[in-house]
């Protein structure tokens, strides 16, 4: 009976392998041969989805198994997704935005340091710029964001303004996103955070992939000593990961991510062992129980505890020790990561390629048009590449999309463009909410408690790329005729 369940259970994914090559081709890598041409009408989205039958396969096999919750193929993603980053965990959510709210709920924890636990009316530094769900749960867990300005070629915080914003004994922790696939400037937030024992969350949801680097001496004097995984620039450098050099980080693999389980996400502890416990907690109801689903008593005293006001011996597995939620993500979705995971090296050289072609092919629009630089960089020629500052740091871009902005000297808008774009079938979005501050959520939640927020300075830069900046593709996906078309509408839209 096994031996032919087995089998049927093969000539199912022989079928669906054949089945996911015809019906899915359009949605291979851009390099790939077999993959459908673009033809000339047909929309060329800013992000999607690339897979092959592989993905496919994975998400029928596991789905024939019916496990369906965080099983064995969610484990293993853990467990991959950290040995590929150097981590020392990785918890699987259900979306990007979840695991921002999982990361700085754990930092609530009364599990932690007293003096160093976020409370109610505690302030965390982020950036104006950006994606609201990197900012909501901070105020989603009673505390308050305090905003700094962002500057508009890099689209990532202002680290000037960082003491600006300190407040000794309220501030506790500073949370902000590697903007588009383009690192902060780790070394001065590092620094900012070290010195105020700060903890740091980075929102790496743009950004997997990307790395920064410091000179050996510097980065022992911030308490780092080795690469991760596979990055490696010799015995004077130390190269990382982006959501390696904080406390916690964040990811997401919703489709237009550099991987995608379709919805998904995760969540990185970096070193500390006692935030993956406080952060498994709040993603898996509050429990205080550890075990996975469909295990018990991996502690081998289920019925030996005694926490809170419960009786003794009160079963483990229904203890809460925080106010939690049910962020997990599926089984089947998890097997999708994991070949989408095997993949990323080649998708993060397809994304550097493609911001490179597209840099190259827009040159002749320099006059009106401001591209973004990499954080450390001070210019870019198309015979020498970045040229970069004195810091000896650098950084190493998977750049999640292909930054524009109108100078205002140009006999048109962001808007003009956008619009431009749009009539060609040009996939373009704005750098996601712009200003926050400017939102309607955030103005009404000022009229509503003006205490609930505080902002640095006049956000310029911010209110700058609000208004002057959008943002094309550069995902796997993108064909070269899909790029040179970008480019000819560009250039024939900035010369007319």
């Amino acid at each position: 009976m096994t031996a032919d369940l087995d089998q049927l259970k093969q000539e199912i994914l022989r079928l669906t392998r054949d089945y996911a090559r015809r019906a899915h081709a359009a949605f291979r890598p851009g390099d790939d041969p077999d993959r459908t041409p673009h033809t000339d009408g047909q929309t060329i989205p800013y992000a999607g989805r690339v897979f092959t039958e592989d993905e496919v396969e994975a998400a029928v096999g596991t789905t024939l198994d019916f496990w369906l919750t965080l099983g064995s193929e969610g484990a293993a993603m853990e467990s991959e997704l950290a040995a590929f980053l150097g981590v020392r965990h990785s918890l699987l959510v259900n979306s990007g935005s979840s695991a921002n709210l999982v990361a700085i709920s754990a930092l609530t924890s009364h599990r932690l340091p007293a003096e160093r636990r976020l409370r109610p009316g505690d302030e965390v530094i982020t950036v104006a710029a950006g994606f609201p769900t990197t900012v909501a749960p901070i105020l989603q867990v009673g505390a308050v964001p305090v905003f700094i300005d962002a500057d508009p070629i890099t689209g990532n915080a202002r680290c000037d303004q960082l003491e600006a914003a300190y407040r000794p004994g309220v501030t506790k922790a500073v949370m902000m996103a590697h903007a588009l696939g383009n690192p902060f400037d780790l070394t001065a937030v590092l620094r900012f955070c070290r010195a105020h024992d700060l903890y740091l969350v980075e929102d790496n949801c743009d950004a997997l992939g990307c790395s920064y680097s410091m000179p050996r001496e510097l980065a022992e004097s911030l308490g780092f000593t080795t690469n991760s995984p596979g990055l490696d620039e010799g015995p004077d450098r130390v190269i990382r990961w982006t959501g390696t050099w904080g406390d916690i980080s964040t990811q997401s693999f919703y489709p237009p991510h550099h991987l995608t389980m379709g919805e998904g996400g995760a969540v990185n502890i970096i070193r500390d062992q006692k935030l993956k416990v406080v952060a498994e907690s709040f993603r898996d109801w509050g429990r205080d129980c550890w075990c996975p689903s469909g295990k018990d008593d991996t502690c081998g005293k289920r019925f030996d505890w005694q926490l809170g006001e419960l009786p003794a011996g009160y079963d483990h597995k229904y203890i809460y020790s925080h106010l939690g939620f049910n962020l997990k993500p599926l089984d089947p979705q998890a097997a999708i990561g994991r070949v989408q995971l095997r993949r990323l090296p080649e998708f993060i050289e397809a994304r550097k390629r493609n911001w490179q072609t597209l840099r190259e092919g827009l040159v002749a629009t320099e006059s009106v048009l401001e591209f973004s630089l990499p954080t450390h960089a001070t210019g870019w020629d198309p015979a020498g590449g970045f040229s970069w500052d004195a810091t000896g740091c650098r950084t190493d871009c998977s750049w999640f999309g292909f930054k524009i902005s109108v100078k205002p000297d140009a006999p048109f808008r962001r808007t003009d463009l956008a619009r431009e774009l749009d009539a060609h079938r040009i996939g373009n979005r704005m750098l996601f909410g712009g200003n926050l501050v400017r939102q309607p959520a955030f103005v009404q939640l000022r009229a509503d408690r003006p205490e609930a927020l505080r902002v640095v300075g006049d956000l310029a830069g911010a209110d700058a790329i609000m208004v002057d900046t959008l943002f094309l593709g550069t995902y796997p996906g993108l064909t070269a005729p899909m790029l040179a078309k970008e480019i000819a509408v560009i250039r024939a839209f900035c010369q007319a």
